[in-house]
Order: C-alpha cells, then structure tokens, then sequence
C-alpha cells in the first residue's frame, strides 16, 4: 500500500504536473488531503480577508498509473474515506445562492462527534463523507482545481464516497489522479458556497480498463449507475448528462435499445439529480437503478 502526504498537493489539473507518485495497476492508495481552503481556517476567529485564495481546493497527487494510456478509463475503487474532528464552513458576499443579499463573512468552525455534525446545540446531521474534487489530466489546457469538467475535478458530487466505483478518462500517459476537498456532508446543490469542508485521508485501488467505452466522469454504487456532467449552465449539463446515458444504454446493447426506447427508460425510471450550482461550471448526475441494467443485459 502506498501513501502521499497532503503537502504534495496541485492546485490545477495537468499534464504538466510532475507525478508524486508511480503505482502498477491495481494498486492501493491513501490520500492523505487538506480540505479546499488547505487548512488556513484555524479558528472562527480567522480573519477573512487574510485567506490566501490562490490556495483553494488543493488535491494530493498526481499518481502517475503504470499501463494507463490515452484512451483508456481509470477505474478508481473508494474504500475508505476518514476525516478529521472538526470542519469548517464559511458564506458571505458575493458567494453561493444568497450572496447578494448577505453583509459579511462569516466563519463557522462545526465540531464532528459520535458520527454527527454538530452544526450548533439544537441540529445535529449525520456524516456522509464524500470526496469533492477528483480527477485525472484534462486533454489540452490545465483547468483548475476548483472547475469540474469531463476530468473529473471539483464535481462536488455527493455520492463519491465510500463503496463507489468512479471512472475517470486516460487523457495522458499515466492518467495523473490527484484528489481532495472533502467534505464530512453536504447537501445536493452546495448553495452556501461549501460543505463542511475537512481534513482527511482516502484509501482507493486504482484500475485500467481498456478497450471499454463509457461515458466518464461515470460512477457505480451498489444499487445504481450515475452519468455526471458539468457545463456553464444547467441545461447544458443535463442535456449531455442525457445523450451519455442514452448513448450508454444504445451502445452497451448493440443498439437492441434505441434512442427512443433508451430516453423512455429514462423518462421512466432515471433520476436527475443536481451535484451542485457554485463552481465556475455547473455539475449534475443522472442516476440510473443497476436493476434495469440488469434487465437489459448490460454488465458494467
């Protein structure tokens, strides 16, 4: 088993990043990650203004894949996600879905104990770890960590935690999986700006698939299969969110389901789900249940 420490952190997606770390294929990595604002909030007391923002949704890696090529998916296996004691949160501003009508920052150090958020004396919410950024090299340009994209990255997308499959694509020679921002829980959507943003570690075994088409960034639970798409806006993201589900469904049977058969299924029984609305690009998933897959003859 390998660890990267959570000083070895990229603050944008690229093939010019030079790998932390060189791992054989079906090799088990730990994570060690800071949380998105890379542990500058000491206290409540911390004075806004002194966060340094060019230090903002920091990922551990990247992990250089032996055998990964261009072309191929990255099968990445979350086995465990542990967090830290205590997480943060702050709003204000010109941030999130309210900031036009908030006066000042504000933030919020939110104690985690006995499995809960203790948000304050009366609400207490149970945990769900989830990883908030996650990616390999994008093909062309670097994109910054904060931006989701069809690399994965800051997908914010609630259901990456423990026992999800996540698929990313091989753009590059390697892959160079980095990750980080996780989150103790956080609600679909993100409208503050954040979730109770932590420190933590994650185990994940890292596979290569090839000579398999699937439409990444694409997850698998144990009841169900999501396509997750980001866009500048909402309707961008669903509609692609739609045409990869489709275009799974027609591909995966050798076009025994069509596209009309395949959006009538959807119609029926998928789920569009919103990830979140507050980075520079919108992300959404399309939840499909594996008991139709199932029904169809797809194995995934």
């Amino acid at each position: 088993m390998y660890r990267i420490k959570r000083d070895q952190i990229v603050y944008e997606m690229s093939a010019l990043n030079k790998p932390v770390l060189h791992v054989e294929e079906g090799a088990t990595v730990i994570f060690e990650t800071c949380d998105c604002f890379e542990d500058q909030i000491k206290s409540a007391d911390t004075q806004f203004e002194a966060l340094d923002w060019n230090r903002i949704n920091p990922a551990t890696g990247p992990v250089y894949v032996e055998n990964a090529e261009p072309g191929d998916v990255l099968e990445v296996n979350i086995k465990q996600i542990k967090i830290a004691e205590q997480g943060v949160m702050l709003t204000g501003p010109q941030l999130g879905m309210l900031g036009d009508r908030l006066t000042q920052n504000v933030i919020r150090q939110i104690p985690i104990r006995n499995n809960k958020a203790v948000y304050n004396d009366r609400v207490e919410i149970p945990l769900k770890p989830m990883i908030g950024v996650i990616g390999t090299a994008p093909m062309g340009d670097a994109v910054a960590c904060g931006t989701p994209g069809e690399h994965g990255g800051n997908m914010d997308c609630t259901i990456i935690g423990e026992g999800t499959i996540l698929y990313l694509p091989v753009n590059v020679p390697g892959a160079l999986l980095a990750m980080g921002d996780l989150h103790a829980v956080m609600g679909d959507g993100e409208v503050s700006v954040c979730g109770l943003e932590v420190s933590g570690e994650v185990t994940v075994t890292i596979s290569v698939i090839k000579d398999r088409q699937l439409p990444v960034p694409f997850a698998k639970t144990a009841s169900s299969v999501y396509v997750i798409s980001s866009a500048k806006t909402l309707d961008e993201a669903v509609l692609n969110a739609t045409r990869k589900l489709v275009g799974l469904l027609t591909t995966l049977t050798n076009h025994r389901v069509n596209d009309y058969d395949a959006v009538n299924l959807l119609s029926l029984t998928g789920n569009l789900q919103i990830c979140q609305v507050v980075d520079p690009l919108k992300t959404v998933r399309f939840e499909l249940k594996s008991a139709y897959l199932d029904q169809l003859g797809i194995t995934i």
